[in-house]
């Protein structure tokens, strides 16, 4: 062992020395890592905030147990069921409370730029709390009145003054499908892809906005269980009373079904896993550039190794101790370069993008094992090299 360490010790940098020989082509190879580093920051951030946007909504419900109807695809598409359900699930032991959630979406004028944008309407009786989030619930009294709303303050769109003055408690109005609707306060969420902003109402004011709409039809049931059920039982109960027209879920298989319509059904995930892939087909073939012309320029002094007795694998050696030195190099340009451009898309988009440590060890991860296959490629040339052809 003591003997290995001396090896190593005295062994030359053959890598790093090739490497830093050609100041220019070290740049560019460092600078290519490094865009396709970003490139699968940038792919990976924007599938994760897919995720996260789209499931606010569905993580903030206060439910233990969660209703909808066999043909909802998504939180946009809830489709509707018979409300008597909600009744009916009040005969199963262990459920305390139910409470209705009708969902649609719908165009409005911005109050601030009067253009149109996507918004979702989320209505429900204000007696009873449908969301687990603070804001909403404090302000639950403003809903009671007629065609009077909560605003959601981060939504995507020019809304600065129309949350300033809502803030200095000043009275907006917006018009909504010929509708004239109050914001009387505000409250966090977030935009989404599917929507630009939320609106919290009360289901009577969403069903004036929606006349076509049946009351006894809803678009999600929440039920909320008494303390020390266990809500898989309940489930398994509410699924054996119910009839076949509601499907029923636990709070986090609710999330997962939001997650897995856009992870499959939706082409946008897939566009964000192609990319990702894409990303590293890119820096597979910068690296194998980089490394292919180094071995050609090196070729004679790699025979020279090989007529003095050295095997393939040291000569390999070298050339991987040059790929872990640029996935390293070509890492950390492209982490600082992808928090700015983070920084950038999210106040653009209003999307939740930020980076992770998960994230960042995959792409490292990611980096290393798209510079070793790179390697391998460009070492095959190495490998089949005989001192006798050289000279």
């Amino acid at each position: 062992m003591i003997k290995l360490m001396q090896q190593l010790q005295r062994r030359t940098p053959l890598g790093w020395l090739q490497l830093s020989h050609e100041k220019v082509r070290l740049l560019v190879a460092i600078g290519g890592i490094a865009f396709a580093d970003m490139l699968m920051f940038m792919q990976l951030g924007f599938e994760a905030s897919l995720y996260d946007s789209n499931t606010r909504a569905n993580r903030a419900m206060l439910a233990d147990i969660i209703l909808i109807s066999p043909k909802a695809l998504n939180l946009q598409n809830v489709s509707t069921f018979s409300r008597r359900r909600l009744m009916q699930a009040m005969d199963i032991p262990g459920v305390q409370t139910t409470n209705a959630l009708y969902v649609n979406t719908i165009n409005w004028k911005n109050p601030q730029t009067r253009q149109t944008a996507t918004v979702q309407m989320l209505g429900f009786a204000p007696d009873q709390p449908a969301f687990d989030l603070p804001e909403v619930n404090q302000q639950l009294d403003k809903i009671k009145l007629p065609n009077v709303v909560l605003f959601d303050r981060g939504a995507r769109g020019k809304y600065e003054e129309v949350i300033a003055q809502v803030d200095q408690g000043k009275i907006i109005t917006a018009e909504v499908d010929r509708h004239t609707l109050t914001i009387a306060g505000l409250f966090s969420l977030g935009a989404s892809f599917g929507s630009d902003a939320s609106l919290m109402m009360s289901d009577q004011t969403f069903l004036r906005l929606f006349p076509r709409r049946d009351a006894a039809s809803i678009s999600i049931g929440l039920i909320r269980l008494k303390p020390g059920y266990d809500p898989q039982q309940v489930v398994a109960d509410l699924k054996a009373h119910l009839p076949d027209d509601v499907r029923v879920l636990t709070a986090q298989e609710y999330v997962q079904f939001e997650e897995k319509f856009w992870k499959s059904a939706s082409p946008i995930g897939f566009i964000f896993g192609l990319g990702t892939a894409m990303a590293f087909v890119v820096g597979i073939v910068i690296v194998y550039q980089v490394l292919s012309t180094d071995v050609n320029a090196h070729i004679k002094e790699y025979a020279t190794f090989k007529a003095m007795g050295y095997q393939n694998i040291y000569l390999l050696g070298v050339v991987f101790e040059e790929v872990i030195i640029l996935s390293i190099m070509g890492f950390f340009p492209g982490l600082l370069l992808s928090f700015g451009l983070y920084h950038l898309a999210a106040k653009a988009t209003a999307l939740p993008l930020y980076m992770t440590v998960t994230r960042a060890l995959m792409v490292l991860v990611l980096t290393i094992v798209m510079s070793m296959l790179s390697g391998a490629i460009a070492t095959r040339k190495l490998q089949s090299a005989d001192p006798a052809d050289m000279f």
